[in-house]
């Protein structure tokens, strides 16, 4: 990695936080009598899913078009209780390394999120969050990441370019559409790839 970092900037789901969609799913079944795996098997990341974490629908209206899609009839308050048991927990160890970097360098979070996921981990991982300058998600920027006016609003808001930025996502997707704007990013799958990035960094002094 080459060129100077000023800022890093980090995905929550995956890199900050761990999440399970499978959570999500037992606890719709849970509610409506049908299996996990069917609902599993019937469950789309559509357009409404989209347009959810645009923030261009509320959630009961989003609620509304599971019930048709996923063919259960559960309430809005199991819906949400389910949609929430996503979230297991912090990621081991990402803490620590949190507390240390903030002592080095501005930390941010970009996250494609919906306003019920927001309130949660807002509330419930609020100390691991307090390391962060600033938490950007999608539902209040009305776009998502990969597109590139996301990133572009991110960046513009941080104050500093993208080639300036270092970038953390465990999607694929996202990661080369950072790159092709000129921002560093490194694709997650454990604390150890951050780490990894962390120590080829040139820090300002």
């Amino acid at each position: 990695m080459t060129g100077r970092i000023d800022a890093l900037l980090f995905d929550l789901g995956g890199v900050i936080l761990e999440i399970d969609f499978n959570r999500v799913f037992e606890a719709w079944g849970a509610h409506s009598g049908v299996p996990a795996a069917v609902i599993r098997s019937r469950f789309r990341f559509d357009a409404v899913y989209e347009s959810h974490e645009r923030g261009q629908i509320t959630a009961p209206a989003y609620f509304e078009s599971l019930r048709a899609s996923l063919g259960i009839d559960i309430s809005d308050a199991q819906f949400t209780a389910g949609w929430n048991a996503i979230f297991r927990g912090e990621v081991p160890g990402v803490t620590a390394l949190l507390r240390q970097l903030k002592e080095r360098l501005p930390l941010y979070v970009f996250s494609n999120t919906n306003a019920t996921h927001h309130a949660y981990w807002a509330r419930e991982f609020a100390g691991t969050l307090g390391y962060f300058q600033n938490v950007f998600v999608s539902s209040d920027l009305g776009r998502r990441k990969p597109e590139p006016e996301a990133f572009a609003a991110v960046a513009s808001a941080i104050g500093m370019p993208f080639e300036n930025i270092l970038f953390f996502d465990d999607t694929d997707e996202n990661v080369y559409s950072a790159r092709r704007l000129g921002m560093h990013a490194v694709h997650v799958t454990s604390v150890a790839d951050v780490r990894n990035a962390l120590g080829k960094l040139q820090i300002p002094s």
